[in-house]
């Protein structure tokens, strides 16, 4: 017999999400429900799975329970895969609790994820996350990707979560791209890496901000309208780039809107818009 759980649908810049709450940790959510659930033709349709749990009812969430963060987003990709962390992911959790009343922002909210607790605050464009530290890896990456000539160098970038950001010429080369199947990566990590495909603004900087275009595929999903930590990691690329006298303060513009990234002290904080589209229940299969 199958089993009916609630949801909320809802989506920041486009990437969107399926939204299950459970508070106790009660669901035992198969990769294959995961995808059926995110599957767009046949299930609710998402780029990912956010479950609300409490950080205490499951083992990933302990040490987001001692630090105080009393929920944690588990978050699924697409196909049922989990992953580290999801920047968009995060403001829409927040605006979830918040609007569900299940959790106060004015004071930061803490969030436990695969990648540690991010702090949630209200911005003048919605909400902003606090990703933490980054690294940059050392080495090119080669990329290949249909409607690039030639293989390209990326740089590799974690934020919580592994990308590869390549630098194009033009805004036609980036909108020539062929993203319907997987950039190839030379080496391939590990676990695999979101690829992040930029082109400079014109001016680059204008009134002390930086400014740039995306286009990403996400490992698990494909293409996507967005992607959080993707702008994070593609804003940082750029500004490692462009040197010392790069500011810290970034716009970045995706198909689904338009991002604000931050660096301050070593850390990386993104900001943008999130919504909550519907509600409804469905039965698990």
């Amino acid at each position: 017999m199958s089993q009916t759980v609630p949801f909320t649908k809802g989506h920041g810049t486009g990437n969107d999400f399926v939204i299950v709450p459970d508070p106790e940790g009660a669901l035992q959510l198969s990769p294959e429900q995961v995808a059926a659930l995110c599957d767009r033709r046949f299930g609710i349709g998402g780029d990912g799975m956010l479950r609300v749990v409490r950080s205490r009812a499951i083992p990933e969430g302990r040490d987001a329970a001692a630090s105080g963060a009393e929920w944690f987003m588990d978050y699924r990709n697409a196909d049922g895969s989990i992953a580290e962390m999801c920047g968009n992911g995060t403001r829409v959790f927040a605006r979830y609790l918040v609007e569900t009343g299940l959790a106060d922002i004015d004071a930061g909210l803490l969030i436990g994820t695969r990648a540690g607790v991010k702090t949630l605050t209200r911005s003048d464009n919605g909400f902003e996350v606090d990703l933490g530290p980054w690294r940059i890896e050392p080495g090119d990456v080669l990329v290949r990707a249909q409607g690039l000539q030639v293989p390209r160098p990326g740089v590799a970038i974690d934020v919580g979560n592994p990308h590869v950001v390549v630098a194009l010429s033009s805004e036609a080369e980036l909108e020539g791209l062929g993203l319907a199947s997987r950039p190839l990566l030379e080496p391939e990590p590990r676990d695999g890496a979101n690829v992040e495909f930029v082109v400079p603004g014109d001016p680059l900087v204008q009134g002390g901000v930086g400014a740039i275009r995306m286009r990403v595929f996400e490992r698990g999903v494909g293409e996507t309208l967005s992607c959080g930590t993707g702008v994070a990691a593609a804003a940082l690329a750029v500004r490692h780039w462009a040197g010392t006298a790069a500011p810290d303060d970034w716009t970045v513009d995706v198909p689904g809107g338009t991002l604000g990234v931050r660096m301050r002290e070593g850390r990386v904080l993104l900001s943008g818009p999130a919504t909550l589209v519907f509600h409804g229940e469905v039965a698990l299969v």
